[in-house]
Order: structure tokens, then sequence, then C-alpha cells
């Protein structure tokens, strides 16, 4: 994405040798750029700061705030995403998950990018999913109440 990405310059918070999960929206190998739409997840299992086997997994029909508490049954503790609502945020915070929102391109290279503290994304992430049949407002996803969405292209 384009704008105000930020650049990691740091190695991620690892969990010391033990295995560190790290969870992407996934569609057709990318990034996919609704959090609370996903159908998939790309799982990275990292041990030794590498990754060491990966599975793809589908989210069962859960969506927006409940992925949060899926993905802690899958015991994740770092997410990658595109665009995603302050609901979803908040319920990633609550369980310890944490989120590098806003990001775009291929799921394994925004793995490689984060393990070498090179992914750009963007820590002020809000929904970016206009166009898609609903509007910010409409207390059917995660921006209801979040004053709009802020949209980057």
């Amino acid at each position: 994405m384009k704008g105000h990405g930020q650049k990691l310059r740091r190695e991620p918070a690892r969990k010391g040798d033990s295995i560190m999960k790290i969870a992407v929206t996934y569609e057709n190998g990318s990034v996919f750029q609704h959090f609370g739409h996903t159908q998939q997840f790309k799982i990275y299992d990292i041990e030794h700061g590498e990754v060491a086997c990966t599975q793809v997994l589908d989210t069962e029909g859960n969506g927006h705030g409940a992925l949060a508490g899926w993905l802690s049954e899958q015991k994740v503790d770092t997410l990658i995403c595109g665009g995603i609502g302050a609901g979803a945020q908040a319920a990633l915070a609550d369980a310890g998950i944490r989120l590098y929102g806003g990001v775009s391109g291929s799921a394994d290279e925004a793995v490689n990018q984060l393990l070498a503290g090179e992914l750009t994304f963007e820590p002020d992430v809000h929904c970016d999913h206009h166009g898609e049949g609903h509007h910010c407002g409409e207390n059917h996803h995660d921006c209801a109440g979040n004053g709009g969405c802020d949209i980057r292209s």
C-alpha cells in the first residue's frame, strides 16, 4: 500500500527458541485485503527465526471479531493483514496477537520481510474495503462507530 507505511527497523518479538506462529490473511498466494472477510489464513511456524512449516487453514465461517478467538485457538501470536477495522484490532489486542496491518503482495514475502526486520506496514491501519457492497457506519462490520474508514490506496 502506498501512503504512510512504516518500515520495521528491528527484529520482531520472538518467543526465544520456541515456536512463534504467524498468520497471514490469505488468498491465491497473496495477503488478502479484508481481515473480517478472509476465508483462509496461511499459518507459519517459526523456529529459531526461520520458517519451519506452513499450512493453509479455512476460517470455518468465522468473521470479523470472532477471528481473533479462532486465531488464538490456533496459538497464533502475530498477524499480517491488509485492511482491518477497529473492532477486530481491539479483539486481537485483547487476545495478545501482534498486528502488522496495511500489508499487500505475496504472503510468503511478507513473512520473510517480517523475520528480516524489513516489513513495511501501516501501524494506524483502518478498514479499506469500499466497493464491496457495503459502507462504513452501517453496523455490518468493524468500522461502524469508528467515524468512517480511512482509505489508503
